[in-house]
Parts: structure tokens; C-alpha cells; sequence
């Protein structure tokens, strides 16, 4: 099985004010229209990626089809006009200084959509740490159609605990062509590129074949007769997966071509080590509403065997702000997340009640005050639990952790051709 992750040609963009071109993941912002008025704003007249992206603030607003239009259009007059300047099977070495001060490492190149299924379950090489909301798919479907080029906020995690792959190029990036430096809009911090010169890029892709090998994943996790993971998803799995399913509705079109060469058969995408210290998992809470609490906490108790005496996953309950810690004793997941979310999805249908999912215990708090209101602190995930979970349990419930803040998330700056 060949590697999911290779060298791409790449676009970046030539005597364009940076600062002004890369913006924020569109999946960012998404109750704060404000955020994006600002950027149209400030980018103005100058080429920008966001003219090249749908934030998905505008999703269900008036004028979607138009927007998209107006998209494909910008993307062609870029191509047409000369903006960029190709990088042929490159690799780039980025550096991001978050808004925290703190420093994230990364390569990017493309994924083999081939290798990708964002599927619970999935054995692929690339995998979904997340449940996929298919739902979230056919708007995101209606940009890529008709788009000669794609832009990246995908950022995959590697589980790189030596940390020989990536870790290294920093002492090697005053050797490689300098391809960008600049300070981000809106407090996005600071990005830099390098390109990766072709020696070093060979070591990189042969570091990677083993780490991918079934020897280095039974040395990794003690697991024999289990399909390696080698990359994980750790933003932008919702744009992976539409990337996948273009992919495939391309070759359901045309089932007799051989479309395995055609662009659209990889995604641009930035791999990180999941130990870089950068990176934080935050616990998401959940707060749940329109229930009677005395018989949800019941029926939890029951399928979960929830016992204050201690155990591995331990879940705070939160009624009228006041907390009591109890210990999964039955649990249905690795995780103590994933064993309350099953439950909650299997109890929550039966007896009504709404789940929301919350950033900050002090917000859960306050909410669990409400009428019929009960709220749930979970414990911050290890990041060495995120692999081994993901193999055993498949995709993680949906709103697992978070990975960093808004303004530290991935910004746009490279882009790829996608159309044949």
C-alpha cells in the first residue's frame, strides 16, 4: 500500500500583500458575522483568499449561489492573470506562531483521498477522529464542483512521540528557499514557508513509509492484526471528506476512465506532530435542556453504572451549580465522552431533551441553573489517548475536544489546482 501523504505542486501567490491574503478557516466564526465583515473590509480591492473561500457564516444566507459563482469566477481570473507561482512535487516546512506565543511545526503536501474513509470504523491510512456529519457535505459539494483550485485548512496529526519527523526541520530551514513571513490578520499571529529542499524531502518520505509500516505500529501501540493509522484528522475532516466524495461522484461519471492520475484524487493538507506543545485538547461539556433530570440521571446511572467510588472515567454532574463526581463503572467507549454521549443518544430520543456542547465549565454552571436543565464537566482528553481510541473505537463522538482556538486555527495561504 502506497503512502497517503506526498509532495503536491503547489501555489502561492506573487507580489500579493500577504497579510491581506491568508484569512481563517471558513468552518471559524460562524455565529460572529462581524469577524467576516471585518476581513471583506480589510482585504477590499487586493487579491485575497478570501475571495476564494465560502465562510460558513453565509451558508443560509440569501445569495449562496451567487457567492459560489462569484468564487469560481475569482479563482479562474487568478489563474488566468498569473498570481501564482507553482512549486512542482513540493513540500513546504511552516512554522505558526499561535496568538499564545507558543510555536506549531508542520509539512504541507497531499493526502491520497484513496487512503481516506471518514467512516466509524474505518481501517484506511487516514482517518476521521471525529463522527462526520454527512450533512455538512453538499454545500461544501457545490463550491469544489466547478473550482479549478482548493485552498487548505486541513491540518492532520501524526502520533510522532520521538520526534523524528517533523521536530527536525527546524534546524535545517535556514538551508531551504524562505518562501513567506508575515503577521497574520486579527490576531491570527505569525506564519512562515519554507520550501523543502529535494534531499531532505526524500528523507522526509522515507521516514514516513516506516513510520507507517505495520512493524512501526505494533511498536507504537502493541497491536498485531490491525490495519496501521498512521494519520488522524485533527481540523478541516469536513472538507476532507468532501474532497473524498468529489472524488468518487467524479469517477461514478465516467466509470470506464482511469482517473487515477486526475488532481482531484488529493487534498492539500498540513501534517503536525500530535506532541507538539502547541497543541492543547480542551474537554468539551455538555449541558442538556427540556428533560426531566431525576429520570435522565436515573437511567445514566443504570446503563452506565455510575458509582462515586473511582474508576477510569470519571464525569461531573451539575445541577442548579452545584457538582458531584461520579465513575463509569459500565463504560461503552475508551473515553468517558464517548461513553456519555452514547448513552445521552440512546436515552435522549425516548425522553425529549436537547444536548448542547460547551467551551468552559463556568458556562455549564450557569446554564445547569435553568428548569430542567442538568450539565456534564468532562475531563481533558490526553493526547496519548487519541490514537489508540481511534483504533479501537473508531471515529470519536461527535464534539469530542476542541484543538486550539479560533484565531489560532489553520489560515489559508497555499492553494493546488484540482480540476483535470
Amino acid at each position: 500500500m502506497s503512502l497517503a501523504f506526498t509532495p503536491a505542486d503547489i501555489l502561492l501567490p506573487k507580489d500579493t500583500d500577504m497579510n491581506k491574503w491568508a484569512v481563517v478557516a471558513c468552518d471559524q466564526y460562524t455565529s460572529e458575522p462581524e469577524y467576516w465583515e471585518k476581513v471583506e473590509k480589510l482585504v477590499g480591492d487586493e487579491r485575497s483568499a478570501y475571495k476564494l473561500i465560502l465562510p460558513e457564516v453565509y451558508l443560509e444566507a440569501p445569495g449562496l449561489e451567487y457567492r459560489i459563482d462569484r468564487i469560481h469566477r475569482t479563482m479562474k481570473e487568478y489563474l488566468d492573470e498569473g498570481v501564482f507561482i507553482e512549486y512542482k512535487d513540493a513540500l513546504i516546512y511552516v512554522e505558526r506562531t499561535q496568538s499564545d506565543g507558543k510555536l506549531r511545526a508542520g509539512v504541507v503536501g497531499a493526502i491520497d483521498l484513496t487512503q481516506y474513509e471518514y467512516y466509524k470504523g474505518s481501517e484506511s491510512q487516514v482517518r476521521a477522529t471525529e463522527a462526520t456529519v454527512v450533512e455538512r457535505i453538499p454545500p461544501r459539494m457545490k463550491i469544489r464542483k466547478g473550482a479549478p483550485i482548493e485552498l487548505p485548512h486541513i491540518m492532520i496529526l501524526i502520533d510522532d512521540v520521538k520526534k523524528e519527523i517533523i521536530e527536525p526541520l527546524a534546524a535545517k530551514k535556514e538551508g531551504f528557499e524562505k518562501l513567506y513571513s508575515f503577521e497574520l490578520m486579527a490576531g491570527g499571529g505569525k506564519v512562515e514557508g519554507w520550501l523543502i529542499d529535494e534531499t531532505t524531502r526524500a528523507g522526509i518520505m522515507e521516514r514516513l513509509e516506516k513510520f507507517s509500516s505495520p512493524e512501526a505500529f505494533k511498536e507504537r501501540y502493541g497491536m498485531e492484526g490491525t490495519a496501521p493509522l498512521t494519520f488522524a484528522m485533527g481540523d478541516g475532516n469536513h472538507s476532507l471528506a468532501t474532497a473524498k466524495e468529489f472524488y468518487e461522484t467524479l469517477k461514478q461519471k465516467e466509470p470506464g476512465k482511469d482517473l487515477s492520475g486526475h488532481p482531484a484524487r488529493y487534498a492539500l493538507a498540513e501534517i503536525v506532530d500530535l506532541h507538539s506543545p502547541a497543541l492543547e485538547f480542551e474537554a468539551i461539556h455538555r449541558i442538556v435542556t427540556n428533560v426531566d433530570v431525576s429520570l435522565l440521571l436515573e437511567k445514566l446511572t443504570e446503563k452506565l453504572d455510575l458509582r462515586e467510588e473511582e474508576s477510569g472515567q470519571r464525569i461531573t454532574v451539575v445541577e442548579n451549580g452545584e457538582e458531584r463526581t461520579v465513575y463509569v463503572h459500565a463504560p461503552l467507549s475508551k473515553l468517558a465522552v464517548g461513553s456519555l454521549q452514547s448513552a445521552l443518544d440512546k436515552l435522549l430520543p425516548e425522553m425529549g431533551g436537547k444536548v448542547d456542547y460547551i467551551h468552559g465549565a463556568d458556562v455549564v454552571r450557569e446554564l445547569s441553573k435553568k428548569e430542567n436543565s442538568v450539565g456534564f464537566l468532562l475531563p481533558d482528553m490526553h493526547k496519548s489517548e487519541l490514537f489508540p481510541t481511534v483504533i479501537c473505537d473508531g471515529a470519536l463522538p461527535r464534539k469530542t475536544f476542541s484543538m486550539g482556538h479560533a484565531e489560532d486555527k489553520r489560515f489559508y495561504v497555499e492553494a493546488r489546482k484540482i480540476s483535470g
